[in-house]
């Protein structure tokens, strides 16, 4: 079995496309959306959930107004100035300022402030015509990602291994933050999906560098190449010194856009399409010997 995820340095390059796109070539997979902040593969997907978990986030503080005496010590020490007094008097805390640091629960002399972790995060094992996905939908400024992403990963695994699967395939979010870090924890490969932009290129450098203090072997996809043939041309000397295989390259296809439209992959809305048959030789590239693919 092997551990796949794919990667972008920033969003709107066509990850998630190419992701959708895989799954009509690669049998007997798991897949996980880890873009936990702004998941999407189940726009395409359209799963159908099967387990639903709570994911606890981040402390958040809050005030007993029966046993605060307003003393203001709390709001005199709160560094992220999340206390404030309300109009009518009393105090409050701002949940989305508040960072959990829970100072001001040790400090308070009356013992009016309590915390407790967010609720507001969800994780779902699901059923999809491409088989398992496993997938999460976290609330508006909530935080630790990276270790619902974590979370997520690991429930994948254990599914793959319950099914023998060939490939756990990870969907992962753009950047090189938390969520990105924990995509990449463990994996056997890394795709990098870029698009020819200053921006692209800009943010493909940051994830590279990221991506090889793991020590995890990269392969790199150029999406929309024509848009820009100086910076495709740049990008592909970029990955001839960094010793990366590039797969390949794709053109600008409003086919994609059509086929997201009708959330289908682009082979399921063109099984002759450019982009499609394309994509499946590419993928040939990435361990010939163990694919399952469907001729």
């Amino acid at each position: 079995m092997k551990d796949i995820t794919i990667l972008s340095g920033k969003g709107g390059t066509g990850k998630t496309s190419i992701t959708a796109a895989l799954a009509s070539v690669i049998k007997n997979t798991v897949f996980v959306d880890a873009d936990v902040d702004a998941a999407d593969l189940h726009i395409i997907f359209q799963p159908e959930n099967k387990e639903t978990h709570v994911f606890e986030g981040a402390w958040v503080a809050s005030i007993d107004t029966n046993l605060c005496t307003n003393c203001g010590l709390c709001r005199q020490h709160c560094k992220f100035e999340a206390i404030h007094f309300k109009p009518g008097g009393g105090l409050c805390i701002d949940a989305f300022a508040c960072e959990g640091c829970r100072l001001c629960e040790r400090i308070c002399p009356a013992g009016a402030i309590s915390s407790e972790r967010s609720r507001n995060n969800h994780w779902f094992v699901s059923d999809t015509r491409f088989g398992s996905l496993v997938h999460a939908k976290m609330g508006p400024g909530e935080e630790n990602s990276g270790k619902l992403v974590t979370q997520i990963r690991k429930r994948a695994k254990e599914i793959a291994i319950e099914k023998n699967a060939d490939f756990i395939l990870n969907d992962g979010p753009p950047g090189i933050g938390c969520a990105a870090i924990a995509s990449i924890t463990g994996t056997d490969a890394v795709i990098l999906v870029t698009e020819p932009s200053k921006s692209g290129f800009h943010d493909l450098v940051r994830l590279v560098e990221l991506v090889q203090s793991f020590q995890i072997p990269m392969y790199a996809l150029i999406n929309k190449y024509d848009i820009n043939l100086e910076i495709s041309m740049q990008m592909e000397s970029f990955f001839t010194t960094q010793g990366i295989t590039l797969m390949g390259k794709l053109p600008f296809s409003e086919e994609v856009v059509y086929s997201m439209v009708e959330k289908k992959t682009i082979l399921e809305y063109n099984k002759d399409s450019e982009i499609g048959n394309a994509l499946l030789e590419l993928w040939k590239k990435v361990d010939v010997s163990e694919l399952k693919i469907e001729q």
